[in-house]
C-alpha cells in the first residue's frame, strides 16, 4: 500500500474509532429509559444506534423502548392507553434531557481508549502531523472525556456535534476543519468506523480510512468502500510513512 504523500494533517471520528464509549451510553441511554418505565436496551443494541449524535440516539432509543412495551403489554392481555403512552416528540424531548444528566455521572467511567490509540496519536503528532477531531456527540462531553483519556493534547482543532449545522454524514464539519488547519479537503485524512464517516469525507473531498472494529450500526465497514480499510489503530503509521517501532508507547498501549 502506497503512502499518503499528499496528506497534510489526519482528523479522527471519537465513538467507536479512538474510544470505546458503548459502556458509558448504555448506561445512560438504559437510566433514561428506565426512567420513563420503559424496557432497557442493552449494549447489544446501543452500539447499533451510536453515530449521529445524541438527539438521533435518543430517537432510536425511544422508538425500539415503546415497541418492546406494546408486546410486553400486548402479550399480558392489557389494551387501552398505556400510562406511559404520551405522545413520542415530547418523550424524546424529555429523554434527551435524562440522558444528559446521566451521561454526566458515565461518560468518563465508560470509555475507554482503544489499543494502540494513545501511542499511534504521540507518533502523528510528534511528526508535526496536525491532527483534528470530528464527532457528533455533544460538543459539552467532548472536551472533559479528552481530557480524562488525556488525548486532548494532541488536537489542534476539536469539532463537536453543537459547533455546526450540520453533523456527518454532511460534509461540513470537516470542510471547516480543513479550513481552520488551512488545507485542501484533499490533503486531510479522515479516520473513523461507521458509514457516517465514509459519506462525509466522500462528500467534503477528503480521503478516508474505515476501521473494522467499530459500531457502524452493526455492518462490515466495507460496504461504504472507504479509501483504506484497517483492522488495527496502529495501522495508520505505516501508510503516513511511520514505522510502529517509531514511537515506543505503542509496546505498552
Amino acid at each position: 500500500m502506497d503512502n499518503l504523500q499528499a496528506i497534510r494533517g489526519v482528523a479522527f471520528d471519537l465513538d467507536g474509532t479512538l474510544v470505546d464509549s458503548a459502556p458509558g451510553l448504555t448506561s445512560a441511554v438504559d437510566q433514561a429509559l428506565y426512567a420513563l418505565e420503559l424496557p432497557v436496551a442493552g449494549e447489544d443494541r446501543v452500539v447499533t444506534w451510536i453515530g449521529n449524535g445524541a438527539d438521533v440516539l435518543m430517537e432510536r432509543a425511544l422508538s425500539w423502548s415503546r415497541q418492546e412495551r406494546a408486546i410486553q403489554r400486548a402479550a399480558q392481555g392489557k389494551a387501552g392507553v398505556d400510562h406511559a403512552d404520551i405522545p413520542q416528540e415530547e418523550q424524546v424531548r424529555v429523554l434527551r434531557k435524562l440522558f444528559n444528566r446521566f451521561y454526566e455521572q458515565t461518560v468518563e467511567e465508560g470509555s475507554f481508549l482503544f489499543p494502540d490509540v494513545a501511542g499511534t496519536l504521540s507518533a502523528l503528532h510528534s511528526s508535526g502531523m496536525p491532527l483534528a477531531l470530528v464527532t457528533n456527540k455533544p460538543t459539552a462531553f467532548v472536551a472533559p472525556l479528552l481530557e480524562a483519556l488525556d488525548i486532548a493534547k494532541y488536537f489542534s482543532v476539536i469539532v463537536g456535534g453543537d459547533d455546526v449545522q450540520n453533523k456527518k454524514p454532511h460534509p461540513e464539519p470537516l470542510l471547516l476543519v480543513a479550513g481552520k488547519l488551512s488545507l485542501t479537503p484533499d490533503a486531510l485524512l479522515f479516520v473513523g468506523d461507521s458509514r457516517n464517516d465514509i459519506l462525509a469525507a466522500r462528500a467534503a473531498g477528503c480521503p478516508s480510512v474505515g476501521l473494522t472494529y467499530g459500531y457502524n450500526y452493526g455492518e462490515s465497514i466495507t460496504l461504504s468502500e472507504p479509501d483504506f480499510i484497517f483492522d488495527h489503530f496502529k495501522d495508520l503509521l505505516p501508510v503516513l510513512g511511520l514505522s510502529h517501532s517509531e514511537n515506543q508507547e505503542l509496546k505498552n498501549d
